[in-house]
């Protein structure tokens, strides 16, 4: 009897608590998924055969002995990597071309028939040793798809796919994340393949159970449905998971995630530091700005996303030392952006759950992540007030949900203590794992954060408040159509803006711009701005220019006379871009006049820049003519690669140059078959 009433008094006063305690709202993350929240930023490393190609997307047909780097070192992607602040490193092990950086046994395109370490070299191996010795996470990114395996379009690939994964995730130790991309194209045999994605996932499961998997339907982590590397201003971590796949194509859901989705599968924001992703030597000055780099840092892993930001290691095997440089830049930036303004402050709400000190609102200034501040049982608003003590220098915010219990906050807004009474400084919709807010410096001693509406009563763990240095904007520079190029520096006061035409970096002594100056014939423009007395600064700007398009003009658009618009194709305006409905009959072709004869080495295409996909080129062909009547059989053929996700200005070289008055690119495919109509940002020709 006194056993069963002591039971009974245990039962009561577990039920007590549970009562007292918040419950879960909505899908909630897995323990693998909570231990991966707890990173911020890490690398990708594209180095495989494609390095040595100069391609995006390799074809299979390469030669094993293609892949043989001279100083291959990943001790040194390690060490730059730690050093920069990166949490881990994700290799791309196989991409399309079916290429294999380790010795495979399941196909003859590995390094075991490269020259590289007389076949004996394993690239996986030396990454893994390196990122233990640093203290990295390994990562592994596998493509399915395989433009070499001769098995790839029937059932038994799928079998030797699992069999590869089995390879890596068993011989190398912990493998933290595994990356599936969702390209499915023609194997040798010109056919496609039927992924068995549930095997492929339950083969992660077998072998590396804490490993997250990321593709765009998870079934873990998501693609952010862009490679700029930003999320949305919204970012759900929940997705109705049964919805999505990979390759989904509705890919801008995956940007804002699904408010009330069924699974919890949250956001990696993927980008790369030069506008490739593999290392391309033309690049080599191209490398984003810092201002750039902060941006996206902000808008990553600052909007409930982590960032996965790609290295392009070179054809030595080293990351190049312009990428090393400004990964340097931006972690002494970060590192002076993240003194708490708001630790040991006093913080209180109007809100709390139960009125228990468990609950308190000191909790979001502890530094405990595993504490945290829950208002009232039903309240969908509240506020926290934090007294800073005195007036203090502040521009940036950052905000973590208690997310092991769910994401519940859809509006929040930031309050500054001014002139006697609170005014709004900064407004937000979703928080998440980790919401970063900026707005322009003010000078308080109290600030407010109020959560406008919730799904459920809002559980915040961390609050944190910088002073972060602004940063110099990076000068744009232009060309127009008749070969004039200006310089600016935009959203900055009053900059002295230095340039140079002679390769050299820009200094203070540098020429200072003033007007347009004429480049029709090209050449190298590098540029800096300086604010402050010369004092600080900018990252330097470069812009390499061709011949100028004044003298050409556009014969003809899908064998007809100009369409609407023809000319934004020539105006040297990225902004701006042609469309026109596509040639049901033959390619649609755009027929440009040089008007002189010219040595073309090749030419360029830049895609629409609005951020929409309609009418994007994928294959193409160029001819060249004297007279525009007779044409030459094509002097390049072929597809972009990658170019819907990456539109970056693409750059096709010819084989062997080509003397032409006039070109013709015939557009043979978009980049959803689909699309109506094609479109062209910029076309431009390359003389040297």
């Amino acid at each position: 009897m006194r056993f069963s009433l002591l039971f009974l008094a245990f039962l009561g006063l577990s039920s007590t608590l549970q009562a007292q305690s918040p419950a879960p709202f909505g899908a909630v993350p897995s323990a693998r998924q909570l231990q991966w929240h707890k990173l911020k930023y890490y690398a990708f490393v594209h180095f495989n055969m494609n390095t040595f190609t100069n391609e995006e997307w390799g074809h299979g047909t390469e030669t094993p002995d293609m892949f043989n780097p001279t100083q291959l070192d990943c001790r040194q992607w390690a060490r730059v990597a730690k050093a920069a602040g990166m949490e881990g490193i994700i290799i791309t092990a196989k991409h399309h071309d079916g290429f294999c950086l380790w010795p495979s046994k399941y196909t003859e395109h590995s390094v075991k028939n490269s020259k590289w370490h007389n076949g004996k070299g394993d690239v996986l191996k030396d990454l893994s040793a390196a990122c233990k010795e640093y203290g990295l996470k390994f990562g592994v990114y596998l493509s399915p798809w395989d433009r070499n395996h001769p098995a790839y379009g029937t059932p038994e690939y799928n079998d030797v796919f699992k069999n590869t994964l089995k390879e890596v995730l068993t011989q190398y130790g912990d493998v933290y994340e595994v990356w599936f991309d969702g390209a499915n194209g023609e194997g040798p045999n010109g056919k496609k393949q039927v992924y068995d994605w549930p095997g492929f996932v339950a083969t992660v499961r077998q072998y590396q159970p804490n490993a997250v998997i990321f593709s765009d339907a998870g079934p873990d982590i998501r693609w952010v449905g862009n490679e700029d590397g930003y999320a949305g201003e919204t970012n759900w971590s929940t997705l109705n998971r049964d919805k999505v796949y990979p390759a989904y194509p509705n890919y801008w859901e995956l940007t804002l995630g699904h408010e009330d989705g069924t699974h919890w599968v949250p956001t990696e924001v993927n980008c790369s530091i030069r506008p490739g992703w593999y290392y391309h030597a033309s690049e080599d000055n191209k490398v984003k700005s810092l201002e750039h780099l902060v941006d996206i840092y902000y808008s990553s892993l600052g909007r409930n996303g982590n960032w996965l930001l790609n290295l392009p290691v070179d054809r030595r095997g080293l990351v190049h030392e312009n990428d090393e440089k400004r990964l340097m830049e931006l972690k002494a930036y970060t590192d002076k952006a993240s003194h708490n303004l708001a630790g040991g402050k006093t913080v209180t709400s109007n809100s709390v759950f139960s009125k228990a000190s468990t609950y308190a609102a000191s909790n979001v200034l502890d530094g405990n992540r595993d504490t945290y501040w829950a208002a009232a049982k039903e309240a969908k608003q509240a506020t926290l007030d934090i007294d800073l003590g005195k007036s203090t220098t502040l521009n940036r915010l950052l905000i973590e949900e208690y997310i092991a219990l769910g994401q519940r906050v859809k509006k929040f807004s930031v309050s500054a203590w001014q002139n006697g009474q609170y005014q709004a400084i900064a407004t937000g919709t979703t928080i998440g794992n980790r919401r970063i807010l900026r707005f322009p410096t003010v000078t308080t001693s109290k600030l407010r954060i109020s959560i406008d509406e919730a799904k459920a009563s809002p559980l915040i763990g961390n609050i944190e408040v910088y002073n972060a240095p602004e940063l110099i904007v990076t000068p744009v520079i232009k060309r127009s159509k008749e070969g004039l190029v200006t310089i600016a520096c935009p959203r900055t006061t009053d900059p002295v803006i230095t340039y140079t035409t002679d390769g050299t970096e820009p200094t203070a002594k540098s020429p200072r711009f003033s007007q347009p100056f004429a480049l029709p014939s090209g050449g190298t423009v590098k540029a800096r701005a300086f604010v402050d007395n010369m004092k600080r600064a900018s990252s330097p700007a470069t812009a390499d220019f061709d011949i100028s398009s004044a003298k050409w003009t556009v014969v003809s658009t899908g064998g007809q006379s100009p369409g609407k618009n023809a000319d934004r194709l020539l105006d040297g305006n990225s902004d701006t871009f042609w469309q026109q409905r596509k040639s049901t009959e033959a390619p649609t072709s755009v027929v440009v006049d040089l008007g002189e004869t010219l040595p073309v080495h090749g030419l360029t295409y830049l895609p629409r820049q609005d951020g929409k996909k309609e009418g994007i080129v994928y294959r193409y062909a160029v001819s060249v003519s004297q007279d525009g009547k007779n044409w030459s059989a094509p002097v390049s053929q072929g597809a972009f690669s990658n170019i819907n996700n990456n539109p970056v200005n693409q750059t096709i070289r010819f084989d062997k140059p080509a003397s032409a008055r006039y070109l013709k690119f015939d557009i043979l495919e978009t980049t959803v078959a689909t699309d109506a109509t094609v479109s062209i940002a910029e076309l431009g020709v390359l003389t040297r």
